[in-house]
């Protein structure tokens, strides 16, 4: 029993980020006599195994509804300190099971690299999607086209921020406000209806904001074609954002 919470002490501090002198003080504050450096690694390790199994395991059954996201972390490769990009996946399956589909870490967030990722993705059997949520990232869209053949919504959160720059500080609000409209309709038409007359009333003072509105139309408004139940949790990537939040600080 003693070696299992030792184990689960261990690699619970790894994963956290705690350093290996860090995990030999909270040891002995356990009553234990300490632990090498070399145990540590090899507790690490086990947790490495494991992650590696997750990351290669068989996707069975359909996804309908799939979420991507980026972000950049600093990790030590050769001896120095480098940002790479760290991209997961997770989806829902037609059960209603949210599940870590894929993770990879690389370069940047060239398409190239979405490509790659997407069709490792598929090869271990992902199947069945029919929509992708994620932000804007270069590339993504073409390459979801072209290895899922799935709709692509681009996220609303994400494409609010961008639409308010384009505001200025005073309309904001009203300009936040306009664009809601859009997205309080009850079907896609009614919706993409509406998109217009906002842009069309921005447009005589706000022109690069109405021209920003009317290339997003399809890409925001995507998620409107799908099943009204479900359609809180598919305009955005919120939920991952709190997934790398916890990622980004180890």
């Amino acid at each position: 029993m003693a070696e299992k919470a030792l184990t689960a002490v261990v690699q619970e501090a790894c994963v956290q980020g705690v350093s290996t002198r860090s995990v030999d003080d909270l040891v002995q504050a356990m009553g234990m006599t300490g632990i090498s450096k070399s145990q540590v690694s090899r507790l690490c390790a086990e947790i490495d195994d494991k992650v590696k199994a997750f990351l290669v395991r068989r996707i069975e059954g359909d996804w309908p509804y799939l979420w991507i996201d980026a972000t950049y972390v600093k990790v030590r490769q050769n001896g120095r300190i480098v940002s790479v990009a760290v991209i997961i996946a997770v989806g829902v399956n037609s059960d209603g099971r949210r599940e870590v589909l894929g993770m990879d870490i690389g370069p940047s967030e060239a398409e190239t690299f979405w490509t790659a990722f997407l069709r490792k993705v598929a090869r271990r059997g992902l199947r069945g999607v029919k929509l992708v949520v994620s932000d804007a990232h270069e590339g993504i869209k073409a390459t979801v086209a072209k290895v899922l053949n799935a709709s692509w919504q681009r996220c609303r959160v994400h494409f609010m921020r961008n639409a308010l720059a384009h505001a200025g500080k005073s309309g904001r609000r009203v300009v936040s406000a306009f664009i809601a409209t859009a997205f309080a309709q009850d079907d896609a038409e009614a919706a993409r209806t509406q998109w217009r007359k906002v842009a069309d009333q921005l447009r005589p003072k706000l022109p690069k904001l109405a021209g920003f509105l009317d290339e997003a139309e399809t890409d925001v408004l995507a998620y409107m074609t799908f099943p009204p139940q479900h359609r809180t949790k598919l305009h955005s990537t919120d939920e991952m954002d709190k997934r790398f939040f916890m990622i980004a600080p180890r």
